[in-house]
């Protein structure tokens, strides 16, 4: 990582169907599940997960959580890994239930990414299953923001920072060298190129924000979600809700929203995609502010939507915080 930083430089809209975080629902299914899988290994192809099911391709199967690493995953082992998501484009990953079919489709992976920082917990009981498969939490090495000042569980989204971002391409790469030690030399490389594009990605954002007056430097959003984005760029944050879209804004909490806005004169509100804008629009409408449109956060979306990639994940959510800061 020192090389990267040295001279400082279609998801559709709608509630989540599942923001609990992950729980002891799992435990009480595991040992059925598992049963169910034990009971079905002789028979049946995979069928239609992200787990990989390509049994005639040779090379090393390395699984993540979810999407977004997963294809951080694909950046950096330059082809020379087959890389495959547990979850499905848009799955809830904070209290995922493990099926048989996504132990069916793991068998022979070598390796297990996790996000880490409280999100997705269940891995360990997953890898267990399939002998012990080796885990690398890819958010090592970041110092984790709390959920809010009366909640101290880590907040997640480090992924969401291209600077914090740079942490994963690290642990990344270092798992892949001991993974396939031959591959050296094409992980260091395509994990440089990937960072350099997330370094030109914070440059960039950077020097827009020091163009910006004081009062439009705040990230204000229906989830807390940009606790890493905010602190690694120096923006203050306000939100609805702390993580996950489930829950009900109490009337103190949207008021103070709606104080904060109006008070700070802050241009522009934003939401995300998987949940319910329509209360951050009435914090817009009552403020008054703009409200600039949804981030992208847990999930990749499919080709057509604006997140096919996690680098257009980025580029996407940057773009629209670059354009809904800038003063009117």
């Amino acid at each position: 990582m020192g090389r990267w930083l040295g001279a400082r430089p279609a998801l559709e809209p709608g509630r989540r169907r599942d923001s609990r975080w992950p729980g002891r629902r799992l435990l009480g299914v595991f040992a059925l599940q598992l049963a169910l899988l034990l009971s079905s290994c002789a028979s049946g192809s995979p069928g239609g997960a992200a787990a990989g099911s390509r049994s005639s391709d040779r090379r090393p199967l390395v699984l993540a959580t979810f999407s977004v690493i997963a294809d951080m995953a694909r950046e950096v082992s330059c082809g020379r890994l087959r890389t495959a998501s547990i979850t499905r484009l848009g799955a809830p990953i904070h209290g995922y239930e493990v099926s048989p079919g996504d132990l069916r489709r793991a068998r022979g992976a070598r390796l297990l990414l996790e996000n880490g920082l409280g999100l997705d917990p269940w891995t360990r009981r997953f890898a267990v299953s399939l002998g012990s498969l080796p885990r690398v939490n890819l958010s090592r090495g970041i110092k984790a923001i709390p959920i809010g000042s009366d909640d101290r569980r880590p907040n997640p989204h480090a992924w969401l920072s291209p600077r914090s971002s740079l942490v994963y391409v690290r642990n990344l790469e270092e798992a892949f060298r001991r993974l396939d030690p031959a591959g050296a030399a094409s992980y260091r490389r395509c994990a440089s190129a990937y960072a350099a594009r997330l370094l030109e990605q914070d440059r960039r954002l950077r020097a827009d924000l020091a163009l910006l007056p004081p009062r439009s430097r705040w990230l204000v959003s229906c989830e807390g979600a940009f606790a890493y984005l905010a602190r690694d760029l120096g923006l203050k944050q306000g939100w609805l809700w702390p993580v996950n879209g489930e829950r009900e804004v109490t009337p103190r909490r949207l008021q103070a929203v709606i104080r904060l806005v109006r008070g700070q004169r802050v241009p522009s509100v934003f939401c995300e995609y998987g949940v319910d804008s329509g209360v951050m629009r009435r914090v817009a409408a009552d403020a008054p502010a703009r409200f600039a449109g949804s981030f992208v956060v847990d999930s990749l979306s499919g080709p057509a939507g604006p997140a096919p990639t996690s680098l257009r994940l980025l580029e996407h959510n940057l773009a629209l915080l670059r354009s809904g800061l800038r003063t009117p």
